[in-house]
């Protein structure tokens, strides 16, 4: 259903675009950023999204670097699955800052050919960093609800390794995709990631609210610190991932009204995307003890 939608609206599309555009005529979304106000919004946002995860990236590997260089060869110090997941959301940043210089590149020379290229490695990344939140969501709940199997599979770095590779695979598979114009993928991995992130965190939200083992009724009402700055970190991460999934179901939802007018709102989703982007590396660096200024 929806690729008939989508075929449909791509033919009432080539009679808006220009006659020297008509070799793009699917290619809504580049048509969009380089409309006139699309493109300064663009833009704006991209600057702005380079300015503020750039630096943390590239901090988050130099960190990474120099912890590799000071850990003896004999050292059994475990690395948690969840600093390797944001290990690799930092390398898709990076991936997306190329992305938005081609879109940039595409933009100042009017080519929709470069922004159509630049938005593909968008949709890389975009099904990298979604994958890899989910499974963070995921590492949660099996340390907070199930930390037995959890203690199990920690030391498993063959599973990760090979979770890892399939993330990498799906990436590639979602760009092939989104290149022959195919939407229902993408609205499936939209409707499987609010699934199992609202049911990993609400989980994880229902145990930390209830007592402990060595809680005793009488002292309900006392809060636990570290059980209170889980609980609203869990909170925290479940808004942006919401947010960011809501902007998905807005972009596919706008994408298949056929509207031109809808170019500027399209563009502007895009704003909905910086938090989760910055949430997991801001938490590395929490972890890092290298917010000191931003204890909780």
């Amino acid at each position: 259903m929806l690729a008939e939608m989508f075929e449909n609206f791509s033919l009432s599309l080539n009679n808006s675009l220009p006659v020297s555009s008509t070799h793009s005529s699917n290619k809504f979304y580049s048509y969009c950023i380089m409309s006139s106000p699309g493109s300064f919004i663009y833009t704006t946002l991209s600057i702005i999204r380079i300015c503020l995860i750039l630096p943390i990236c590239i901090f988050i590997l130099n960190h990474v670097l120099q912890q590799q260089k000071k850990k003896s060869p004999t050292s059994s110090e475990m690395t948690s699955h969840c600093d390797y997941f944001t290990y690799h959301v930092v390398i898709m940043e990076l991936i997306d800052v190329l992305g938005c210089m081609f879109c940039y590149i595409g933009i100042y020379t009017n080519d929709l050919n470069i922004i159509f290229f630049g938005i593909l490695v968008m949709f890389f990344v975009w099904y990298g960093q979604m994958s890899f939140h989910v499974l963070t969501c995921v590492e949660r709940y099996l340390a907070v609800v199930h930390p037995i199997t959890y203690v199990g599979l920690r030391n498993e770095g063959g599973i990760r390794n090979s979770i890892i590779g399939c993330v990498w695979l799906l990436c590639f598979a979602g760009m092939g995709l989104a290149y022959v114009q195919n939407l229902v993928f993408p609205a499936c991995m939209l409707i499987s990631s609010l699934t199992t992130v609202s049911f990993c965190s609400l989980s994880v939200l229902c145990v930390l609210i209830r007592p402990g083992p060595g809680e005793h009724a009488a002292n309900k009402e006392r809060v636990v610190p570290s059980k209170q700055r889980a609980f609203y970190t869990i909170v925290a991460i479940l808004a942006v991932l919401l947010l960011r999934i809501a902007w998905g179901v807005m972009y596919f939802l706008l994408y298949l009204t056929r509207a031109n007018n809808n170019c500027i709102i399209i563009v502007s989703c895009n704003w909905f995307t910086i938090p989760s982007s910055l949430v997991l590396p801001w938490l590395f660096l929490h972890r890092a003890g290298k917010l000191e200024c931003c204890k909780m």
